[in-house]
């Protein structure tokens, strides 16, 4: 059997969302199935780079343009809601958000190439992933997708071997995902300055849509040096502010999903986060939850949550316990369902 999956988000050293996924789903997928021959295929942009990356043994590389086509595949796993042939006997997309359509958190040269290959992958997959259940709606209303061609496969997280102790956590504040406009990150600037002084926030992220603003706010903020902008980090600095943080702020304007969120999470750290889009599904009841939109609500969320241990320590335990629930290992197996589905019991 083979089955070719689009790889190219799953290269570099800066990864989103999408590209932590597409690693997790490529490598899990290949180690719990060695009997299949994988192709992972990459776009012609991500072909060069493609090449210093290591393969298992049952895993070939491919220019993606050829592969469906030419290579004889069983299916085709788009990772990141992009088919650009319905010639694949079978077709299986990931759709990881639809903000782009409903919102304006980037140009619109982008909002119009995404909305076209939204529709084209839409139409042309068998079966679509969602990877929330608040995701599988908006597919399912904004593309016309059938509900019955949509299945939900959260994304997962991998827990530390060591959860550090809350004893030995600083007044932190903890920000990690791209500086941009959908983050809310002026908002959250408003809200922190009125904590009381001795805390810090760190907002660790590359730059992405409206950064400019962002930057310029901190700029003026009156809490200037207080407030820690190292640009995108990697998975050990990362650890390492999760380790010391006594709250993540993540109060994002639309998420379909949230992996920082989990991740804050499996560290122990208290979570702030929206009560809107894929947030509120993720947390569960192991966050506090505010309104986005408003400054007050995010103000006495961070408030209560710098100045309550006892409520930092129930979110924590809380937190601990639903990170258990998403594992990678979990989204690698309901994947392989959904190919089985489609293959028939001989997958």
């Amino acid at each position: 059997m083979r089955i070719a999956v689009d790889a190219s988000y799953s290269i570099g050293t800066h990864l989103t969302g999408v590209g932590v996924y597409s690693r997790e789903i490529l490598h899990g997928l290949a180690a719990a199935h060695p009997d299949v021959r994988w192709l992972w295929c990459y776009r012609a942009h991500r072909w060069r780079e493609s090449s210093s990356e290591g393969l298992p043994a049952n895993a070939g590389r491919r220019l993606l343009w050829r592969a469906p086509l030419a290579y004889g595949v069983d299916l085709f796993h788009a990772l990141n809601q992009r088919v650009d042939s319905s010639r694949p006997r079978h077709i299986v997309s990931t759709f990881h958000d639809l903000f782009v359509l409903t919102s304006e958190y980037s140009s619109p040269e982008f909002r119009a190439r995404f909305a076209r290959q939204a529709r084209e992958a839409a139409a042309r997959s068998h079966r679509i992933i969602a990877v929330s259940a608040f995701t599988a709606r908006q597919v399912e209303e904004l593309l016309g997708v059938e509900r019955e061609r949509i299945r939900v496969i959260p994304h997962g997280v991998h827990l530390p071997t060591q959860t550090p102790p809350a004893g030995e956590r600083g007044r932190l504040i903890l920000f990690a995902g791209a500086i941009q406009k959908r983050k809310n990150l002026e908002r959250l600037i408003d809200a922190f300055e009125q904590c009381e002084p001795g805390w810090r926030l760190v907002l660790a992220g590359s730059h992405g849509y409206g950064a400019a603003s962002v930057l310029d706010r901190i700029a003026r903020s009156p809490r200037l040096s207080d407030i820690e902008t190292p640009g995108y980090v990697s998975d050990a600095r990362l650890h390492d502010l999760l380790s010391r943080a006594s709250v993540f702020a993540f109060p994002s304007l639309d998420e379909g999903f949230g992996i920082p969120v989990l991740e804050a999470m499996a560290w122990g750290v208290p979570v702030l986060t929206s009560n809107r889009s894929a947030l509120p599904e993720v947390a569960g009841d192991a966050a506090l939850l505010a309104n986005p939109l408003d400054i007050e609500s995010i103000t006495q969320a961070l408030r209560a949550l710098t100045t309550d241990e006892a409520l930092r320590a129930k979110l924590r335990d809380r937190g601990l316990r639903r990170a258990q629930q998403f594992r990678w290992e979990k989204a690698v197996r309901k994947t392989w369902d959904v190919y089985n589905e489609l293959l028939g019991n001989g997958a």
